[in-house]
């Protein structure tokens, strides 16, 4: 019996981006299925991060970018002129490499982005608060005091408000820019847990410098280099069996 072929949630078609007259990304082709984690490895520079914020358009706050190619979501071409860019960002969110809450409380951390999109009203804000705050495990380690500072949270615990903060305005894919660089490696792995968790309901891309991170938590793994994309293929057969001698020499340490 032949399975029937998954719908990717994202499709990438010969992108290229370029910071000035300088090319960053060439001709990268991708599919990213839904409800997977798929990891984004290789050197520093080599274009990962830059790719990752071509998914929601982040990019287009630097002056003097471009892009050339398609980017589709659902098959809906998230470049095109007609797309709401907050919309898109509200569908596609992204958590960055440093925990960045608002100088606020938990509670306006998380209800900002639904009150100001018009998701949820009144009291209906700190039931969902409170649902985030559970789904990250934040909700105990603050004892139900969604009143508490954000900043007064360790920061492990900061980066899972900035991932209920991204939940609360109910994406359908989470960006995950090196999320664990910055913590301990307790932290990091309260991270890795959440992630495989949030994989049922949410599609997750992450960049990670940590291979070891990759091959943790990812169904699939992309390995970039010097703004290519070397090879795309599920995390098992590109760590034991790459298709591609780069990828070989990269894993292995003998590059990069």
């Amino acid at each position: 019996m032949h399975e029937t072929p998954v719908t990717p949630k994202i499709r990438v078609q010969h992108l290229n981006f370029y910071y000035g007259a300088k090319q960053a990304l060439m001709d990268i082709t991708l599919d990213i299925p839904p409800q997977e984690i798929m990891a984004f490895i290789g050197p520093s520079g080599c274009g990962k991060s830059t790719f990752l914020r071509c998914l929601n358009r982040m990019n287009d706050e630097i002056p003097h970018t471009r892009v050339e190619g398609k980017i589709l979501l659902d098959n809906a071409d998230i470049y095109a002129p007609t797309v709401d860019v907050v919309e898109l960002r509200r569908r596609v969110g992204l958590v960055f490499q440093k925990p960045n809450p608002f100088p606020q409380s938990i509670y306006n951390n998380i209800v900002m982005g639904p009150r100001s999109l018009g998701l949820e009203t009144g009291s209906a804000l700190g039931d969902m608060a409170q649902q985030y705050l559970r789904q990250v495990d934040l909700w105990n380690e603050i004892k139900g005091d969604m009143s508490l500072p954000a900043l007064s949270l360790s920061l492990g615990q900061q980066q899972r408000l900035c991932i209920a903060r991204t939940l609360a305005v109910r994406p359908e894919v989470i960006l995950m820019d090196e999320p664990c660089s910055a913590l301990d490696p307790i932290a990091t792995l309260r991270i890795e847990d959440l992630m495989r968790e949030l994989r049922q309901q949410y599609t997750i891309v992450i960049v990670t410098h940590n291979m070891q991170q990759a091959a943790r938590v990812s169904d699939r793994t992309a390995l970039f280099w010097l703004g290519e994309l070397i090879e795309a293929a599920p995390t098992a057969q590109l760590f034991t069996r790459p298709a591609q001698k780069m990828t070989e020499d990269y894993i292995s340490g003998r590059v990069g």
